[in-house]
This record gives C-alpha cells, sequence and structure tokens, in this order.
C-alpha cells in the first residue's frame, strides 16, 4: 500500500519539474529575467526529490546530494554573472557526488573506458586556451571532475553513462560559449542537454535502489 503514495508524489514532481522546464524556456524565448530565476533551479529540485523518496541507500543518497547541489548550481548560476565560480564549485560538488555514487555499483579500474573521457576533456581544455585567464585552473578542476564523472559512470549502467556523457556534452557547450566564442544557438541545447542527462542519472538512481536492500 506504501507503494502507491510514493509513486503518485513522484508523479507529482516529475510534473512541476516538466512545468517549471517550460516556464525557464518560456522566460528564455521572452527575456524575462525573474521567470528564468524562479524556474531554473525546480527541475532538477524535483528530480533529487524524487531520488530522496525512492531508497535510502548510499545510491540514492549521494545522487540525491549531486542533484540537490546541481540545483543550488543553476539558481547561483542565474542569479548573477558575480556569482559563476560559486555555481562551478557547486557543480563540481555535484560531479564529486556522482563519482561516489558511481563507485557504489563498481569499483572496478576499467582504465581503457578512461581513455576517451580524458581525451575529451584535454582536447577540449587545449581548445579552450588562453580564453580561461584567472579562471584557467578552476576550470581545469572542473573539467577533470565531470571526465572522472563520465568514467566512472561507464561501469554503472547505461542511464548513467548516457546521462554523464549528456551532462558533459552541455558543460562543454557552456565552456566554448563562454571562453572560446558566444554560440547564438547554444543556449537552448545546453539546458535540454543538461536536464536530459540530470533526468537519466535520477533515472539510474531509482532503478538502482529497486535492487538495494532499504536501510533499517
Amino acid at each position: 500500500m506504501s507503494v502507491v503514495p510514493g509513486r503518485r508524489r513522484a508523479r507529482t514532481l516529475l510534473a512541476a519539474a516538466a512545468a517549471a522546464a517550460l516556464a525557464f524556456l518560456a522566460g528564455m524565448a521572452l527575456d524575462l529575467p525573474l521567470l528564468r530565476l524562479l524556474t531554473k533551479a525546480v527541475p532538477v529540485a524535483c528530480l533529487a526529490a524524487v531520488v530522496a523518496g525512492a531508497n535510502r541507500s548510499p545510491t540514492s543518497r549521494l545522487v540525491a546530494s549531486g542533484l540537490s547541489l546541481s540545483a543550488l548550481g543553476d539558481f547561483l548560476l542565474e542569479a548573477r554573472p558575480s556569482l559563476f565560480l560559486y555555481g562551478l564549485l557547486a557543480f563540481l560538488a555535484a560531479h564529486l557526488a556522482y563519482v561516489a555514487a558511481f563507485l557504489t555499483v563498481s569499483r572496478r579500474l576499467l582504465l581503457l573506458r578512461a581513455l576517451p573521457f580524458a581525451s575529451w576533456g584535454a582536447g577540449a581544455f587545449w581548445l579552450l586556451g588562453g580564453g580561461l585567464g584567472d579562471l584557467r585552473f578552476p576550470v581545469a578542476v572542473y573539467m577533470a571532475a565531470i571526465v572522472t564523472m563520465m568514467w566512472r559512470a561507464s561501469g554503472a549502467g547505461a542511464l548513467a553513462l548516457v546521462g554523464a556523457v549528456l551532462f558533459g556534452a552541455s558543460d562543454s557547450l557552456i565552456a566554448f560559449d563562454r571562453f572560446k566564442a558566444p554560440l547564438t544557438w547554444a543556449p537552448v541545447p545546453i539546458i535540454v542537454l543538461y536536464w536530459a542527462g540530470q533526468l537519466l542519472i535520477a533515472l539510474f538512481a531509482v532503478a538502482r535502489a529497486d535492487r538495494e536492500p532499504r536501510p533499517a
């Protein structure tokens, strides 16, 4: 009997996430900064609540933490440009939480699987070049974290891997738009790739929760 209310709650949260996502896209299209600020963090915050309600297992707790930190990063990045570094730190912490979550599934080294992701990160960093300025070191640390996150996701299953790669693609577009050259077409793909990646990571956690025992 307790499963039904949980599913109803999850559906309600997902509906709220979808409504907030549409409102944010409308805010982008109509150039309404306040609407964007009020809705930017809501979709991922709702996903965090869905995962937190699925199971209190280590994997679920870590993914819920990563989603919550991502929602904080969303708010900081949307609030004002001067908070960019703080938003970067919030997302850095989110990636580390995801790495820890994926390690609960597999701790195998999988070194060969690390190669394409390391190449991705090194190539992107090289292409960005001098455009990074004073943020060269923080961005390098952040890129190392997301490369590691994608690598460890490769050992956690298809949902985790595809979600991590979509997240990485979104972040790569952000980096090129901000530090290389403005990409006028990029804002919508950036946010859609990001939401899709976070959704798949959340689904990974929920699917994993069904196979993990609930703590007593």
